[in-house]
């Protein structure tokens, strides 16, 4: 954690906690948007991520989705978290920050903010040219790349439709709390009741979604949505990470047909499977030493829908 720019203790996956030991997660600091997307082009693009990180992983398939790849460049952390954070390279799939004297996450947030207090997590979407961070918040991220830079990308695909959005927002809330963050409310609960509470509503909101795409192709409307990807980040690490790890272990996705056959649905989108590494996601998990002192990576499960992945399964 960085303290007045500097780096004063080591990475602990607990964010904070409440008096009864339940996680509270951080708010993000940077959450500028873009009001000139020919300038932003002008001065340059870059996304970092881990390919571990359910919420730097939306950014990843928007910006497919939205035909971004060429606008905007993508540099990853390696999965491993060491004791100063997010660390570049000395991984497959991982690279370089590619900005000097980087090696880092946390360094991008210094140099944006020599004060800077806080965590630092990924996403980041980076001002190259003035070396800065524009934004670290994964639901504004999809949102600029979305509406923003709509004038750069003229995608027809629209993630957030006007006549969709306060499904879409009441969807989005719905699985928040409960599913997105409901896996680490109880992987990294500090007490019995935390955790309980926690499973009682993931679960009951899992039961929920199974019931609704019995019916429904996708979470809001007839089409693909913001939403979608959404859940899909946290669906598609749970059987390999969340059910084990977070012992979020009363079901496995695989328990359920709907969400299965909607979570495979998805993966043939190639801009779900491109962007979902599952040898990230295990050596990332797998690597938390105060949930996994061992450091062992299991071999298992071995998922059906592992055959739309070409890399890292």
């Amino acid at each position: 954690m960085l303290v007045n720019g500097r780096w004063e203790s080591k990475w602990n996956p607990v964010q904070k906690q409440d008096s009864v030991g339940r996680f509270i997660r951080q708010s993000s600091t940077f959450t500028n948007r873009i009001t000139d997307p020919q300038l932003a082009m002008d001065r340059g693009l870059r996304l970092y991520v881990a390919y571990i990180c359910p919420w730097a992983t939306r950014a990843l398939i928007a910006r497919s989705l939205l035909g971004l790849e060429e606008t905007i460049e993508v540099k990853v952390v390696a999965p491993k978290l060491d004791d100063f954070g997010w660390r570049f390279g000395s991984f497959p799939g991982a690279t370089q920050s590619e900005v000097k004297g980087v090696e880092f996450a946390h360094q991008l947030y210094t140099m944006t903010d020599k004060q800077y207090t806080g965590r630092a997590t990924v996403p980041v979407l980076w001002d190259i040219s003035n070396t800065r961070i524009i934004n670290n918040e994964s639901a504004e991220i999809l949102r600029i790349f979305n509406d923003d830079l709509r004038p750069i990308h003229h995608a027809r695909l629209n993630l957030y439709p006007a006549d969709l959005q306060s499904e879409i927002d009441a969807f989005n809330d719905s699985i928040y709390d409960s599913v997105n963050n409901g896996v680490y409310r109880a992987g990294f609960a500090s007490s019995q009741q935390a955790y309980e509470e926690a499973i009682l509503g993931l679960f009951k909101r899992l039961d929920e979604l199974e019931t609704h795409f019995q019916k429904n192709d996708y979470a809001v409307g007839n089409q693909l949505t913001e939403s979608d990807i959404r859940l899909f980040v946290t669906l598609v690490r749970f059987d390999v990470a969340y059910h084990g790890l977070f012992k979020t272990n009363v079901k496995a996705i695989a328990d359920y047909p709907a969400l299965s056959a909607y979570l495979e649905r998805l993966l043939k989108i190639e801009a779900f499977a491109k962007n979902t590494r599952i040898d990230h996601i295990k050596a990332g998990y797998y690597s938390i030493k105060a949930l996994n002192p061992s450091q062992i990576v299991p071999v298992g499960p071995v998922m059906d829908w592992f055959k739309y992945l070409s890399v890292g399964a």
